[in-house]
């Protein structure tokens, strides 16, 4: 596991590694709490953050809240806070700022080892659960719920005019495929196209044979050449049924940031031309570039 300590003795930080290093754990310490706390945000990896009381910037108890909170996004991380005064009031103060565990200081390198692999199977079973909770069980991508929540993240990082694109898409005449090849032939299907999307952006299956594809950073226009990709390899798609090779083509629907935009809003635009380009022959993108404006790219 990789395991941020945090104490202000350089002495302390030692030991400590020094104990758990050798079970082959990748050991990250801090001497200040804010760097640490940076490092947490952008080092998702790390699963056990190991803080005295007496740190600084932020004390001990402010690291653990705070600890607590980003975790709640970048996923589990299991707190342990030490401290060389064991006390119902230190250990009640450190698990209502969050933490998870409380161990004297210095501990024993026995008894260290064992609350990490307690923690080592907590945060495998949390990350299990969080996997369960936020994916399609078919096709492994992001569920509706969970594609929204990561959309609007994103979003919110990137929420100048223009600065995060939708591409709403789906299957062209599904329904015919399930009922002439059969539902395995169809979620086969549904799989191999979600293949497609997968590291495109923030990608989910909206149910059915629905997909989204969340674009931070990217213009209508880039968005809209994403898509005609997408067009093209789902075209070339070919699916393997006890009749023989069958193939499929996808309609897709593009829309952008506006001011004042919601993501929920920036998804319906974009299902808008999806509509659009349902109804216009499936097989294409269209673009929405206004409030009665959509342009068919192919």
């Amino acid at each position: 596991m990789q395991i941020v300590i945090v104490d202000s003795s350089r002495v302390v930080l030692q030991i400590i590694a020094s104990l758990i290093e050798p079970r082959g754990h990748a050991v990250h310490p801090f001497t200040d709490s804010e760097r640490a706390l940076e490092f947490l945000a952008a080092t998702p990896a790390v699963r056990v953050l190991i803080t005295s009381l007496e740190v600084r910037p932020l004390c001990g108890l402010e690291l653990c809240w705070a600890a607590r909170l980003l975790a709640e996004e970048r996923g589990p991380l299991h707190v342990i806070m030490m401290s060389s005064a064991r006390n119902v009031r230190s250990l009640a103060e450190a698990l209502d700022s969050g933490a998870d565990d409380f161990i004297e200081k210095p501990p024993s390198a026995e008894e260290l080892n064992a609350r990490l692999r307690a923690a080592e199977r907590l945060t495998t079973m949390q990350a299990e659960l969080i996997r369960l909770a936020e994916t399609d069980p078919l096709t492994g991508a992001y569920n509706r719920r969970a594609f929204f929540n990561r959309a609007r993240s994103a979003a919110e990082q990137n929420c100048l005019p223009g600065g995060t694109s939708a591409i709403l898409l789906d299957i062209d005449h599904f329904k015919r495929i399930n009922d002439a090849y059969g539902h395995d032939v169809g979620d086969v299907a549904i799989k191999a196209v979600c293949g497609l999307i997968a590291g495109v952006g923030i990608a989910g299956r909206l149910g059915g044979e629905e997909f989204a594809v969340v674009l931070p950073a990217c213009g209508l226009m880039e968005a809209a050449v994403r898509a005609e990709r997408l067009r093209a390899a789902s075209q070339a798609l070919r699916i393997r049924g006890d009749h023989g090779v069958i193939s499929l083509t996808c309609s897709f629907g593009v829309s952008t940031w506006i001011d004042g935009d919601s993501i929920e809003a920036l998804i319906k635009r974009a299902d808008i031309a999806l509509y659009a380009a349902k109804t216009a022959g499936r097989n294409r993108v269209v673009s929405y570039q206004g409030d009665a404006t959509l342009a068919v790219a192919s």
